[in-house]
């Protein structure tokens, strides 16, 4: 061979190994090719779309024209002619704008990722299998078809329709970034789909249980110490509903065993939880307490905030209906806000409809159980999760009357590893028709339609807020509650006794509600929903006092309220946890045992306003010493491998100042008695050194801003396409109740003037779901610093030169 033809040869390979790398995929990266194309790769994804101007788009499935007036925030004001044509376009707006994020949170709810993922996320999609998400969503697709209200179906297959009319419209160039980097594209969207999204919000807000680790604490400290610290409301407790409200109906008994069931010890079984400061705030006051004489809503929805947000804007218009708010990506309708006639708020209730119950198997084959003296069959359910890269795997599930059942081990020293098998009893497989719910919602004219529109509602379970220009206000525990008798659910119950079954539920109308009460004004911050007089066992696990008595004791002084009181409310950062507490630390922190910087610190705290304040030390302090004393009190006391359900921060609130002599202070297995203010001092010094190692030794540099780390993370975890470092105000325990990437996910404020109501709001990121669009991330400054937009409400189509909005969408 000549020398003179080896570069030619090296050349010829290299090129080859180039295309060739350049065309298929490296493990999770996308084919470099295709990503890199000047033309169809990420680079198309930087927005070049027209955000200006007038579209027309033909596509097949409308039955009339439809007009889309997008606004200078991206917002969709869709004006259709008939039910029909105005779902098919909120699918295809939502999906222009939130594709991957619709088809992401259906892979995630219904155990689907590893299509996409690969292996590592075999295990979460077995838990959802497991757990019973696509048959929950399956069930409430049966209970939709076969309902008397065929509206319903029609919108979420009219929906699907506008999705994938929108879908059809896309090659690859066009595909979101995030299917280009996971190297997938995007599949036809089913009408399940939206069953199964619903279902994954069931999971977010009704999807935690603590029976199992209230089990293992009932095994552990015994039925008193559960009693007294777990199960017990706090004095300070105000609950939604007015206390002293009579309850006027006739309960129905129901009565429970003569001996709690003891499970024993149960290893955690449940790894995916979701967060249990999942909640919200509502409030509304009557027209005699607000300056203009008609009633003001509020309400601001707690969940784990991302980008795309969790929310997506839009207003939906009809000869026979007109509403605006905020809608679900992958749902028609709105799910809260308001309309011509009435506002809604929601938050969520926390009662317990999750049950878990131990179940005994005739043999190794686990195809009979026992119940009540009976071998019953059981049913089994195979589901296929494919796997991006490997071979499928297929999931055996077995479902009892009870519902599906999850298999753990038990481990104790000197004693051989031994199966346990718990059932799941939940209210998400339940046949449901929630949709109908907020249909009907969309549609109210006053009182009378919002109370009805929760006769159907089962699941997720919330108090919802309610005003109308008539000067109602009102609060609905609406959903579907199992009849328990006392603290049944509490802990793992017995799967072959019927008295642990759920053979009733509550009426609906003995739901805890209230209508115009005396006092003007009613809220909700997930606690309570009612006092002891409350006639029915609906859980012990609700939230905190401190955000829910801070609403009501502003509320309770406050007259001639605007919107702009309400605004700042909204962004209320006192800390009704450091306002019962730190008094008393600082009264028993050993002063002669501080550093000259220690003390200096104490004073700080002495002058201290219990506001949350993000460029304050203060904050971050008291933080840091309440975790460390908590953490102090509980953990040699929790110290195994089973989960135990630990006493809620406002009940050791209460243990500190009632009972400062509590044997609970000392250490059983450390050789001296210790007391509280022993572990006042030594937490206190912890909290500084923990400090010092995150901060750096200048107390300056603590700030409450960066200690809370707010952020939020890309909706698919895809570095670098999350928002970071975000400085912001407020705490887990104050009204503006941001905690990290968790907060208030929408802001939002109506005005029921019978001359007109009006709206006001923001959320956390954008319209768009396009990392390169200015629309992803365009309300976050004014969401930081507690600034709302006036929602730009119509009430008649506008003229198609309307400068208000930049953008006209027609579609026929």
């Amino acid at each position: 061979m000549k020398k003179s033809n080896i570069p030619l040869i090296v050349t010829a390979i290299l090129t080859t190994l180039l295309f060739f790398f350049y065309s298929i995929s490296l493990g999770s990266l996308p084919p470099l090719g295709s990503f890199f194309h000047p033309m169809e790769g990420f680079w198309a994804n930087a927005e070049v779309r027209s955000q200006s101007g007038s579209m027309n788009l033909s596509v097949d499935g409308l039955y009339e024209s439809v007009e889309v007036f997008v606004d200078d925030r991206g917002v969709p004001h869709i004006f259709a002619e008939n039910d029909h044509d105005l779902y098919f376009t909120q699918g295809f707006v939502t999906a222009r704008d939130r594709l991957f994020q619709m088809e992401m949170q259906i892979r995630a709810a219904g155990g689907m990722l590893s299509e996409w993922m690969g292996s590592r996320t075999i295990e979460y999609d077995r838990h959802q299998r497991r757990l019973g998400m696509i048959y929950g969503a399956e069930r409430a697709m049966e209970e939709i078809l076969g309902s008397e209200n065929p509206e319903v179906y029609n919108a979420i297959q009219a929906y699907a329709d506008g999705v994938n009319a929108y879908i059809s419209t896309l090659n690859y160039s066009k595909f979101p970034i995030e299917y280009k980097i996971l190297n997938v594209k995007p599949a036809e969207w089913d009408p399940l789909n939206t069953a199964l999204l619903l279902k994954y919000m069931t999971q977010m807000l009704a999807g935690r249980s603590s029976d199992i680790s209230t089990s293992n604490a009932l095994a552990h400290f015994g039925e008193e110490f559960v009693n007294r610290y777990l199960s017990t409301p706090v004095s300070l407790l105000d609950p939604i509903v007015p206390p002293d409200t009579p309850w006027d109906f006739e309960p129905v008994q129901t009565e429970g065993p003569a001996a709690f069931y003891q499970p024993g010890f149960v290893s955690n079984i449940e790894k995916w939880q979701p967060d249990p400061h999942n909640g919200s705030n509502t409030w509304v006051v009557s027209g005699e307490k607000t300056a203009g004489g008609y009633p003001i809503l509020s309400n601001d929805m707690h969940l784990n905030m991302t980008v795309p947000a969790i929310w997506y804007e839009v207003q939906l218009h009809t000869p026979e209906s007109n509403v605006y708010g905020v809608s679900l990506p992958g749902t028609p309708t709105i799910i809260v806000g308001f309309n011509e006639k009435v506002a809604w708020g929601s938050t969520n209730t926390g009662a317990d409809v999750m049950d878990w119950l131990e179940i005994t198997f005739r043999d190794e084959t686990q195809s009979e159980y026992l119940y009540d003296g009976e071998w019953l069959p059981v049913q089994e359910r195979y589901e296929t999760i494919h796997v991006k890269g490997s071979e499928s795997v297929t999931e055996r599930i077995l479902f009892t009357h009870h519902g599906p059942v999850y298999t753990t081990t038990e481990h104790e020293e000197g004693i051989p590893e031994y199966r346990k098998n718990l059932a799941l009893r939940w209210i998400a497989h339940k046949p449901s028709n929630e949709l109908l719910t907020f249909y009907r919602l969309n549609r109210a004219t006053g009182y009378d339609d919002f109370k009805e529109a929760f006769q159907t509602y089962r699941s997720p379970a919330q108090n919802m807020s309610f005003a109308d220009i008539d000067g109602n206000i009102a609060i609905q525990t609406g959903g579907q509650f199992p009849l328990k008798w006392q603290f049944q659910g509490r802990t793992v119950g017995d799967g072959s006794d019927p008295v642990y079954d759920w053979m009733e539920y509550i009426p609906y109308e003995q739901n805890p509600f209230s209508l115009n009460p005396e006092r003007g004004f009613l809220s909700a911050a997930n606690q309570d929903p009612a006092d002891e007089t409350y006639p029915y066992y609906l859980g012990d696990d609700f939230a905190p006092f401190e955000r829910g008595r801070r609403v009501n004791d502003l509320l309770s002084e406050m007259n001639d309220i605007t919107v702009e009181d309400f605004r700042q409310m909204l962004m209320d950062n006192f800390s009704y946890h450091a306002y019962t507490l730190l008094p008393v630390l600082l009264e028993r922190v050993e002063r002669s045992e501080l550093s000259p910087l220690e003390l200096r610190l104490i004073s700080q705290l002495e002058s201290w306003n219990y506001d949350n304040i993000g460029e304050w030390v203060e904050p971050s302090l008291f933080s840091a010493w309440w975790s460390a004393l908590y953490r102090s009190i509980w953990d040699h006391k929790y110290d195994t491998e089973y989960p135990m359900r630990r006493p809620d921060r406002d009940r050791t609130v209460e243990l500190i100042r009632n009972e400062p002599d509590s044997p609970l202070f000392n250490n059983p297995y450390s050789e001296e008695i210790e007391t509280l203010d022993d572990l006042i001092l030594v937490s206190f010094k912890e909290a500084i050194e923990n400090l010092e190692e995150r901060f750096g030794s200048n107390p300056d540099n603590w700030l409450w801003g960066t200690y809370n780390n707010t952020h939020l993370n890309h909706l698919g975890q895809i570095p670098g396409m999350g928002l970071r470092n975000i400085f912001t105000d407020g705490g887990a325990e104050s009204i503006n109740a941001i905690r990290g990437s968790h907060g208030p996910s929408a802001r939002l404020i109506v005005e029921l003037d019978p001359n007109g109501v009006r709206g006001y709001g923001v959320y956390p990121g954008g319209q768009s779901g396009n990392p390169g669009s200015k629309s992803y991330d365009q309300f976050i400054e004014e969401w930081r610093t507690g600034e709302l937009y006036e929602l730009l409400f119509l009430t008649t189509q506008p003229d198609e030169n309307d400068n208000r909005f930049p953008l006209l969408i027609r579609l026929d």
